[in-house]
C-alpha cells in the first residue's frame, strides 16, 4: 500500500484528528445499528493506547448546514464511551471556541467527538478556512471513513492540507485491500455478481473489470434493459430506454474479450408490486419464454436461480454488487437469498460491495461467512471502476 498506515505512526502525546463514519441510523434519538461505530473501534483503540489526544469528527445524516439537534452526534459520543468503557464528550461544535478549549484539555489515551461536520456548509464545498479551523492543533490525520472517501469534503481531503502527517486508519486500507490489492491479479476463475435498478450506474464497474473477470452474472432490473435490447418482450419491466445501445455494446465487449456474460434465462414476474402478489415464471427466453404488458419481472426466476448458484459454485474469487431483485419484499426475495447463501457457502474470496448487497448479507445473517464486507456503498462502486478516491489521495505517502 503506497499510503502511510496508521501504525506508522508515534502518537504519544500528540493531537490527532480522526475523520470516522458514525453516520448511523437513528430512530426517536436512539442509535438502532452501530455497525459503523463498531467498525471503527480498532483504529480508535489503536492510537488511545498509543498515547494520543484523540479528536474524532463524522457528518450525521443531511442537516444542509444548519446544527439541527436531530442530527447530533450525542447518542454516537454516548454509544462509543459505552465500547471502549471511557467517557467521550461532546463538543458543542465541530469548530469554534468551546471545541478548541475542550481539545486543549484532552489528556493522552483520551477521546473527544466533534459535533457533526455538516452542520456547517463549508464541510462539503471543503472550504479551506473552515478545514483549518477543523484540524486545529492536531499535527495528525487519521482517515478511517471509506463510506465518504470518495468525496473531496473538508474533514476528508481539505484538513489534511493543514497537518504535518495524514494517514490512513485500519478500516480504510482493509477496504482497500480487497477492493483493489486482491483485485489486481484475482485467483481464478473471477465471477462479477451484479445487480441492482440501471445499467447506467454500473456501467463503468462494467468495463473497467471487462479485462479481469472471467466470467459476469447479470441480476435486477438492469437484466430487462439488456433482455429488451436483445429484442425480447419484458413488459412493464424498469428498463432505461436510452441504454439499449450502450446495452449491446457491452454484450459484444463481452463476447470479443471471450467474457462470459450471464443474463438469467427467466424472470418472476408479478402484475402487482407489494408482498403476497401473484407470481409466476416468465419461462426461458430464448424458448418462448417473454413477460408480458401489465407485468414485471422482479426476481430472478428458478432456471435463473439454478444457472446462477451452480456458476458462483466454480469462482474462486467473487465480488458481488446489487441484488437480484426486490429482496425488501419477501416474496420477491428468494434470487437475492440464493446468491447470498451460494456465495456464503462457496470456497471463493468473497467480496460484498456495499449498499443493498450488504443489507440482504446482513438480513440473512451470513455476514460472518463472507471474507469482506465493504462499508461504503458509493466509494466502493468508484474503486471498482478504477477511480482513486480524494480522501485517499490526499494521504501522506509510506
Amino acid at each position: 500500500m503506497s499510503k502511510l498506515s496508521i501504525r506508522d505512526l508515534d502518537v504519544q502525546g500528540r493531537e490527532v484528528l480522526m475523520r470516522v463514519d458514525f453516520n448511523v441510523p437513528l430512530k426517536d434519538g436512539a442509535i438502532t445499528d452501530d455497525t459503523r461505530i463498531r467498525a471503527a473501534l480498532p483504529s480508535i483503540e489503536h492510537l488511545l493506547k498509543g498515547g494520543a489526544k484523540l479528536v474524532l469528527c463524522s457528518h450525521l445524516g443531511r442537516p444542509k448546514g444548519q446544527a439541527n439537534p436531530e442530527f447530533s452526534l450525542a447518542p454516537a459520543a454516548a454509544r462509543l464511551g459505552e465500547l471502549i468503557g471511557a467517557e467521550v464528550k461532546l463538543a458543542p461544535d465541530c469548530i469554534g471556541d468551546e471545541a478548541a478549549a475542550l481539545r486543549a484539555g484532552l489528556g493522552a489515551g483520551q477521546a473527544l467527538l466533534l459535533e457533526n461536520t455538516r452542520f456547517h456548509s463549508e464541510e462539503t464545498d471543503n472550504d479551506a478556512a473552515f478545514a483549518k479551523q477543523l484540524a486545529g492543533s492536531a499535527e495528525i490525520f487519521v482517515n478511517d471513513a471509506f463510506g465518504t472517501a470518495h468525496r473531496a469534503h473538508a474533514s476528508t481531503e481539505g484538513v489534511t492540507h493543514h497537518v504535518t502527517t495524514s494517514a490512513m486508519g485500519f478500516l480504510l486500507a482493509r477496504e482497500l485491500e480487497y477492493l483493489v490489492g486482491k483485485l489486481e491479479s484475482p485467483e481464478r476463475p473471477f465471477l462479477v455478481i451484479m445487480g441492482g435498478a440501471k445499467v447506467s450506474g454500473k456501467i463503468d464497474v462494467i468495463s473497467n473489470l471487462m479485462d479481469k473477470a472471467d466470467a459476469f452474472l447479470i441480476g435486477g432490473a438492469m437484466a430487462y434493459t439488456f433482455r429488451k435490447a436483445q429484442g425480447y418482450a419484458v413488459g412493464d419491466s424498469l428498463v432505461e430506454d436510452d441504454k439499449l445501445d450502450l446495452a449491446l455494446e457491452i454484450l459484444k465487449l463481452a463476447e470479443e474479450k471471450g467474457t462470459r456474460f450471464l443474463l438469467p434465462p427467466d424472470s418472476l414476474v408479478t402484475n402487482e408490486f407489494k408482498e403476497g402478489a401473484e407470481t409466476r415464471d416468465s419461462g426461458v427466453f430464448g424458448e418462448g419464454g417473454a413477460i408480458e404488458d401489465g407485468w414485471q419481472g422482479i426476481d430472478i426466476g428458478p432456471a435463473g436461480i439454478e444457472a446462477f448458484v451452480e456458476e458462483v459454485g466454480k469462482a474462486r474469487t467473487i465480488v458481488w454488487n446489487g441484488p437480484m431483485g426486490v429482496f425488501e419484499i419477501p416474496t420477491f426475495a428468494k434470487g437475492t437469498e440464493a446468491v447470498a447463501r451460494a456465495v456464503a457457502a462457496s470456497d471463493a474470496v468473497t467480496i460484498v460491495g456495499g449498499g443493498d448487497s450488504v443489507t440482504a448479507v446482513n438480513q440473512l445473517g451470513l455476514d460472518d461467512q463472507m471474507t469482506f464486507i465493504s462499508t461504503g456503498g458509493g466509494a466502493s462502486l468508484e474503486l471498482l471502476e478504477g477511480k482513486e478516491l480524494p480522501g485517499v489521495a490526499a494521504l501522506s505517502e509510506a
